[in-house]
């Protein structure tokens, strides 16, 4: 099998993405063996992030196409997105690199569309600047989804063999609790099962965290357990999707950590990454499920504070592109239970 194409985007260029990727790909000739990367951004930026990791800025080499890519150590191949953004300063929110981040990302979209690339691997944009460039999305995961036309989709954050699937991502607590449908509890069990089934584990138990305090206590502390997460799970367990709970969250997590659980849904952002970055750290990445081919993120932001000082950790970026080019190969299982969740909703 010769190795998966993944389209590398260095995120917004006033962050830590251009030096985090130099590092990955100058630092860590190991990579070449599992994949080929292209990055996809600006070639001025990606520059001076070679500078501000220690390299030889001529090391960056411009093509066209990924076809072109060689894959030799000691280079970074590079798909030039737009004008120049050498004027855009480090450290701090700026239109243009809120959308030269969005435009290397739809650039990415366009490329595993026509089938040049095999994956999606994303260095962190700021949705701050995103917006103040006049892109709406909440985050990456929501613009993917968009450039894809997908519907039923989950951010899933993983560390080793543990992944955790979010029914609502990127939206205020109040919103969380009326996003956390039946729906879409449903969709999302559904997406976690079949990514459990391209791993080789179709039976995987699914561990589901319940959205109040000790799962409602028997309605005691809300409803919303007993009339919504308890149905979807019944709902996806008469398909033969082995999904267990609601549970408490404060159980469930530590015990997934553990080991006991590898596939866990969660029902808003923080009830995933607080516990989640608490223990991983720089261990973890992001994935979304639900897309045509695989996306891996590193599971961090811009770093505008240190960003252009040669200080930031290329650790998770390293671990995103080892995940990409792990489940690239497998990853139609995953697209067509996709399918089977919008039909399904």
């Amino acid at each position: 099998m010769t190795s998966p194409v993944l389209a590398l985007t260095i995120g917004d260029v006033a962050g830590i993405g251009p030096e985090i990727t130099a590092k990955a790909l100058l630092g860590h000739a190991d990579l070449r063996a599992v994949c080929v990367p292209v990055v996809i951004g600006d070639a001025d930026a990606m520059r001076s992030g070679v500078r501000a990791a220690g390299g030889d800025p001529s090391k960056v080499r411009l093509i066209e196409s990924p076809r072109q890519a060689r894959n030799e150590p000691g280079t970074i191949e590079l798909i030039q997105v737009g004008d120049s953004l050498a004027d855009v300063p480090p450290g701090a929110v700026h239109p243009k690199a809120g959308d030269g981040a969005v435009r290397f990302v739809q650039a990415a979209c366009a490329l595993a569309r026509a089938g040049e690339v095999d994956g999606i691997v994303t260095a962190p944009l700021n949705k701050a600047a995103m917006h103040t460039a006049g892109h709406r999305w909440p985050g990456h995961t929501e613009l993917l989804a968009h450039e894809f036309g997908v519907r039923d989709f989950s951010l899933v954050l993983s560390a080793g063999e543990l992944f955790v699937f979010h029914f609502t991502t990127h939206v205020s607590l109040r919103d969380a609790i009326e996003g956390v449908t039946r729906e879409r509890v449903a969709s999302v069990l559904r997406l976690a099962s079949s990514f459990g089934a391209a791993s080789g584990r179709p039976a995987e138990p699914i561990g589901v965290a319940g959205l109040n305090p000790h799962a409602g206590e028997d309605r005691l502390f809300g409803d919303e357990d007993a009339d919504v997460l308890a149905p979807a799970i019944a709902e996806v367990a008469a398909e033969g999707i082995n999904a267990v709970g609601p549970l408490p969250a404060d159980a469930l997590l530590p015990a997934a950590v553990r080991g006991k659980w590898r596939l866990v849904a969660v029902c808003y952002h923080d009830q995933g990454h607080a516990p989640f970055k608490a223990v991983y750290g720089d261990d973890g990445v992001n994935i979304t499920v639900g897309l045509p081919v695989v996306r891996v993120s590193v599971d961090h932001g811009t770093a505008f504070d240190i960003a252009g000082t040669g200080q930031a950790r290329e650790a998770s970026l390293v671990l995103a592109l080892r995940r990409a080019a792990e489940l690239a190969p497998g990853w139609g299982h995953v697209r067509r239970s996709a399918a089977h969740a919008d039909t399904a909703s």
